[in-house]
């Protein structure tokens, strides 16, 4: 019987276990924190986005320039498949108006026991606390709390993570080990971040109060998601959206009112105001609310003489900032492995035996069930055949 070592124990690591057990690998999976799964319980407490259900080429366009890259893997384990799977751990799954797929539960525990048990079922052995530190002399090596372990596997399936929410267990501290080994990865950077706003001090009752029914954009990126105001600048997934073209330089701006034109912006604010003051009139007239008022003058103060010119500002609010907030706050990271350095099956071209799966490799995408759908997709691939090598 083969032996394969999967270091990582996110939704890519489990997935490459399961599919090495299945295959009958004897699968040893190691994870620096005391527990499994912390990123991936993270992500459950906003009701676990598993995938968006949606024709193929809209899903493929979230990946940007590494959909090629993903496509095959995303087709053997679309949206379909990923909630038969979830429903096959005994997790109901259900489809919003957007078609985005969550559990009925709203929460990751449930499915990550069941998922547990299923390995335990396999016959994976589990080792927490195992960190791992590199190669010697072949062996994987790890600090444990009872000092250095070494495990010589057939095969190795690398889920590590990116490099955001380090105290989730996501160090990138891969990157260095890899390095040394002649693989070099692309430099990392914050996705789906929030936008980092030194805001003044009449903003502060504002903070927490969301942005909602407003079109973001950022450069080529754009998006109709909601953000939500906070002491450190704007988040949410209509932020996370566009974060892209914002790490890239693009300015921000916001359209207020993406459901209506100029013209008819300009016809409301023509309305008689009497005594009424302008965030009054503009509550009144646009239905906007103190939050979005509390922007337009933070960000645009005096507004420009002419209704119709104040109409323009509505449309394209420019929404000044200092850039992203930093890496280790942001919900995933772009830069990792490339694809270059891997074959077709996830495994790296100058390390026979040693695959790869998950946030490691260089890819992004916005939140919306893209990333968690990912991670499973490539931690499946790498793990059926990583087991298929280890039986060659």
């Amino acid at each position: 019987m083969s032996h394969a070592v999967v270091i990582g124990a996110g939704p890519a690591g489990l997935m490459a276990a399961e599919m090495l057990a299945s295959a009958g690998c004897k699968v040893t999976l190691c994870e620096a924190k005391p527990s499994v799964g912390r990123k991936f319980l993270m992500a459950g407490k906003s009701g676990l986005n598993l995938t968006k259900d949606e024709p193929a080429p809209e899903f493929l366009q979230a990946y940007a320039e590494a959909r090629g890259a993903l496509e095959p893997m995303t087709a053997a384990f679309d949206a379909s498949a990923v909630q038969q799977w979830a429903r096959a751990l005994g997790q109901e799954v259900f489809t919003g108006s957007t078609g985005r797929v969550f559990p009925v539960a709203m929460k990751a525990s449930p499915l990550l026991r069941a998922w547990m048990g299923r390995l335990d079922d396999l016959g994976v052995t589990v080792l927490t606390r195992h960190d791992w530190q590199g190669w010697q002399d072949g062996a994987l090596v790890f600090r444990t709390p009872e000092g250095a372990l070494t495990l010589w596997p057939d095969v190795t399936v690398l889920a590590l993570g990116g490099a955001s929410w380090q105290r989730l267990g996501a160090t990138g501290n891969w990157a260095r080990i890899l390095k040394d080994r002649g693989v070099d990865s692309a430099p990392f950077a914050p996705a789906n971040a929030g936008v980092a706003i030194d805001w003044s001090d009449h903003m502060t009752r504002h903070f927490g109060a969301p942005i909602k029914g407003g079109a973001w954009s950022a450069g080529p990126f754009s998006s109709r998601g909601e953000a939500s105001l906070s002491a450190r600048g704007l988040e949410g997934g209509g932020i996370y959206s566009v974060s892209r073209g914002v790490r890239e330089g693009h300015a921000l701006t916001v359209d207020l009112l993406p459901d209506l034109t100029v013209p008819e912006i300009t016809a409301r604010l023509s309305r008689p105001r009497g005594k009424a003051s302008l965030s009054n009139h503009l509550r009144k007239v646009l239905n906007l609310t103190p939050a979005q008022i509390a922007l337009v003058q933070e960000m645009a103060r005096p507004l420009p003489d002419g209704l119709r010119a104040t109409a323009r500002v509505l449309k394209a609010l420019p929404i000044r900032n200092t850039g992203l907030r930093p890496m280790d706050e942001a919900i995933s990271t772009a830069g990792g492995v490339p694809f270059s350095a891997l074959d077709e099956n996830l495994m790296l071209r100058d390390l026979p035996g040693i695959f790869v799966a998950g946030e490691m490799l260089d890819w992004e995408a916005p939140t919306g069930g893209y990333l968690i759908s990912a991670c499973l997709a490539t931690g499946r691939w790498a793990g059926q055949r990583a087991a298929a090598w280890a039986r060659a």
